[in-house]
């Protein structure tokens, strides 16, 4: 027959063990939730920003290429939650997207009142983000290979 000092202990180191697991559950839905909720928010932020954006476009009744580079990082806003919804992973591809698209919109608006050095830096910076992008896409595919066998 096992102790009765020792079956306290072990009965007690199982508790714990319990409750550290049931804490550290509940803590991991809590965030969960909250990254969630979050989520929600900032997909519908973006979508009444895109809709605030169409009804200014409607009332001055033209359509700028500032316009449409705004729709497109809404856009891609959008699908980076959309994406994380279906897979639980944000790609990092996405926000160079994003960055890419910013960088481009900024240089549109601006490049009448640019210096030519401006100019070329920002254009740099667009394709060292493409660059990046690339890399980690192509380091992606490979690891995914890699998995595979």
């Amino acid at each position: 027959m096992a102790d009765p000092k020792s079956l306290t202990q072990s009965l007690r180191a199982h508790a714990a063990n319990i409750l550290g697991e049931s804490e550290d559950s509940t803590t991991q839905a809590l965030l969960r939730a909250c990254e969630r909720v979050l989520l929600v928010v900032v997909a519908g932020l973006t979508l009444l920003a895109a809709g605030s954006e169409l009804v200014a476009i409607v009332r001055s009744g033209s359509i700028s290429l500032a316009d449409l580079l705004l729709m497109f990082l809404y856009t891609e806003v959008v699908g980076m939650v959309a994406v994380y919804y279906a897979s639980r992973q944000t790609p990092v591809v996405y926000p160079i997207f994003i960055a890419i698209t910013a960088v481009a919109r900024l240089l549109v608006l601006q490049s009448k009142d640019m210096s030519p050095e401006k100019i070329l830096f920002e254009a740099g910076a667009i394709v060292l983000l493409a660059l990046a992008a690339a890399i980690m896409r192509a380091a992606g595919h490979s690891a995914g290979k890699s998995r595979e066998k």
